[in-house]
């Protein structure tokens, strides 16, 4: 086992993982930019070493920073979280070259699953449904306008490195897709260096369901249930539950399969999610694979009752998992509390808080690194929070949601919170019922 695990990240899941850790018995060393030296993170590690200025390429994304940090501190592990350099093949390379355990995928695994177009024939080979579209890049926009008309409108050009919503456009008739294609490569290159485009089936109301997977280094897989991430956007997800109210036993069954052999095609290890675009009729697609833990895990751990970090850890050390699938016997919902305006086009409001109270509870988990005095840099992603319930029930759960929202009090001069936004989501009637696709914020009116 491990002796000492370095967190080469910052806010909630860096506390996140130094409280497990700490239970394992194993020390701890945070890193931290001069944005976060108060931060509860670098309070709570055994020890923190200062790695650069806010910027993150100067600090959280600074290679040889955290490499010296691991060094001088004889950390033999770190582990990345999720984010920054959690899923850089370059990262985890120099992490094994250093003879320390990156506490995440390979760099092998991380190159074969993070180019999107080669990650979708590596799972069309191994018998994943996949969504159709090119067979790899496209060479032009002709190419795609060619394409586009023999697997038939609507479809969606995606940049190849892109994430979070950038270098994507969809196209819904012959005479737009030149313009869209231009403004992609554009938006791709500017954002990840790489103008390389490749082009899908547009699904039209589809459910954005991702299967949650640990694999370890002698061939076991097992998946650990489903997660709908519908309630989501511009791409970026508000609300993730499990189980998913749209998904049936047989559904849940077949794609755990899928998951579990999309997996095992690259001899998977480690914790991993792969996401699938499920439509109407209940079919779903490859959509891509996440080589690391994700926000929303809380939501599976409330659900199975397992702790997926502790899990990630015990893998990276070579304790084989039991290869076991594990189904879900209650509900779970997480709201992502970010500090921004959602009527002002959720513009971010860092700020220093004045005043804090949590909800609390049976069934109530908060995930967070703020506290009262806490000033809310504005150098990173908005998320502060991640407000977490459970229960027996689906409809338990949102009520008991909308009630522990209602006790989330985040106060400080111009913080404005998610917060009201999630309430007025758990009264909504169509997202009680569950009738809800990915576009469902499309449309959702926010109330003052």
């Amino acid at each position: 086992m491990f002796k000492k695990i370095l967190i080469a990240n910052r806010g909630e899941i860096a506390l996140r993982v130094i409280r497990t850790a700490k239970e394992m018995g194993i020390k701890t060393v945070a890193v931290y930019s001069t944005a976060d030296k108060d931060s509860l993170h670098v309070r709570f590690a055994d020890e923190a070493v200062c790695i650069g200025p806010a910027p993150s390429p100067q600090s959280y994304l600074n290679m040889a920073s955290i490499i010296a940090a691991a060094e001088i501190t004889n950390a033999d592990a770190i582990h990345p979280g999720y984010g920054f350099l959690s899923e850089n093949a370059k990262f985890s390379g120099i992490c094994r070259d250093h003879g320390i355990k990156f506490i995440g995928a390979s760099p092998e695994m991380i190159n074969q699953m993070g180019d999107k177009s080669n990650a979708k024939d590596t799972m069309k080979k191994a018998g994943v449904p996949v969504i159709p579209g090119s067979d790899g890049l496209l060479a032009s926009a002709d190419e795609g306008r060619s394409l586009a008309k023999e697997i038939g409108y609507p479809v969606i050009i995606k940049a190849t490195a892109g994430g979070g919503g950038r270098g994507m456009r969809i196209i819904w008739q012959d005479e737009e897709f030149e313009k869209n294609w231009d403004s992609a490569k554009q938006e791709s290159l500017a954002a990840f260096g790489n103008d390389g485009m490749y082009m899908e089936k547009y699904i039209e109301e589809p459910r954005h369901i991702e299967i949650q997977l640990a694999g370890d280094q002698y061939g076991n897989v097992c998946h650990l249930s489903e997660r709908d991430c519908s309630i989501q956007r511009r791409h970026q997800k508000l609300v993730e539950e499990a189980p998913s109210p749209f998904v049936t036993e047989e559904l849940r069954e077949r794609m755990g399969e899928a998951a579990v052999k999309g997996a095992k095609a690259i001899n998977y290890e480690g914790l991993g999610t792969i996401e699938f675009l499920v439509d109407k009729h209940r079919n779903f697609y490859f959509m891509e694979m996440n080589t690391r833990i994700q926000v929303e895990h809380p939501v599976t751990e409330e659900v199975i009752n397992y702790d997926l970090v502790k899990e990630q850890i015990l893998i990276a050390a070579g304790v084989p998992i039991s290869g076991k699938n594990y189904f879900p016997f209650r509900h779970a919902i997480e709201c992502r509390i970010n500090a921004e305006d959602p009527l002002n086009n959720f513009r971010p409001t860092p700020g220093k808080i004045e005043y804090l109270h949590k909800p609390g509870g049976h069934g109530v988990r908060v995930d967070t690194h703020i506290y009262a005095g806490y000033t809310i840099p504005s150098n990173y992603d908005s998320m502060i929070a991640k407000l977490i319930v459970f229960a027996q029930t689906r409809e338990e759960a949102i009520i008991k949601m909308e009630r522990a929202l209602g006790e989330f009090i985040i106060e400080g001069p111009g913080i404005k919170t998610t917060i009201p936004l999630h309430i007025q989501l758990m009264q909504n009637e169509d997202f009680k019922k569950g009738n809800f696709t990915t576009a469902f914020m499309n449309t959702f009116e926010i109330k003052k």
